[in-house]
């Protein structure tokens, strides 16, 4: 069992988080989200795909229409500040050179200057069958340290772009196998809970593929059947999200929570605490 973190007041600095898809934020980390800008953090959120192909009965441009709409009504339900859309094609993201995904994060840390990056965690992906995923945590973690390097994209620093160094790395995914810190998000689980509805397009069509694998093994789901029709998806969404947030905040004696493997000053904390000062 791990003690709730304190969320400290944001006083103007900022929180990079980097994403594959327009639901990762609501989903995995909504509640810590809306602590983070109820206690005035500015929260930067950079989506990466365009979530193109992730709908059911849609064409393909009214998807990412859809999916880019309902993205910016869950960031504002969320308190996002701003959006930043790098506009790769989704789920194919396997094909893309790390080299330059890792690039446009390193422009943005430069340009936004966070105190704290926000990814998929790397080393926790036991279970995550999404390479999107696993992609963005890769280049978004080796950003942290190339962001640092002034030899790194010296097109940055023509553009007026200075190297820069995050003090904080928070890490999430479907299953953190190191939990550093844990945040109760009991006092913000309805508001998550609306963030996550604003995803209708993408949320359905995971329903959809739930009833696919469920017929293939010889079950029917009703629940599941009745949303597919056209009916309300609150039962659904509330289940998952409610069930997910109280099963992690059981571990820590919690009603809800959200768990992380968050690093500070690059894990030499002992550095600061016996030779630093404060600024």
């Amino acid at each position: 069992m791990t003690a709730p973190t304190t969320i400290a007041p944001g006083e103007g600095r900022t929180i990079l988080l980097v994403v594959a898809h327009a639901d990762d934020p609501a989903l995995f980390l909504g509640g810590t989200i809306l602590r983070w800008a109820d206690a005035g953090w500015r929260i930067v959120c950079v989506r990466v795909t365009d979530d193109r192909w992730d709908s059911h009965n849609l064409t393909e441009a009214a998807t990412i229409a859809a999916n880019a709409a309902e993205f910016r009504q869950a960031a504002a339900a969320m308190g996002i500040t701003e959006i930043v859309e790098l506009g790769y094609a989704t789920d194919v993201l396997g094909d893309v050179s790390e080299v330059a995904l890792r690039e446009h994060v390193i422009r943005q840390i430069r340009t936004h200057k966070p105190y704290a990056l926000v990814t998929f965690d790397p080393y926790a992906m036991y279970g995550e069958d999404n390479q999107d995923h696993i992609k963005v945590a890769a280049a978004v973690d080796e950003a942290f340290w190339t962001s640092q390097f002034p030899l790194h994209h010296p097109e940055h620093l023509a553009a007026g772009l200075a190297p820069h160094g995050c003090f904080e790395r928070w890490y999430f995914g479907r299953s953190v196998n190191q939990v550093t810190d844990v945040i109760d998000i009991a006092p913000v689980l309805e508001r998550k809970l609306e963030a996550a509805l604003c995803h209708q397009t993408m949320l359905r069509n995971y329903v959809n593929q739930v009833r696919m694998q469920a017929r293939t093994g010889g079950w029917a789901l009703p629940l599941l059947d009745d949303v597919a029709a056209g009916g309300d998806l609150r039962p659904f969404v509330e289940m998952l999200i409610r069930g997910g947030a109280r099963q992690v905040g059981q571990r820590h004696d919690l009603d809800a929570a959200e768990e992380f493997r968050v690093v500070r000053f690059g894990g030499l904390e002992g550095l600061l605490t016996r030779h630093g000062r404060r600024l």
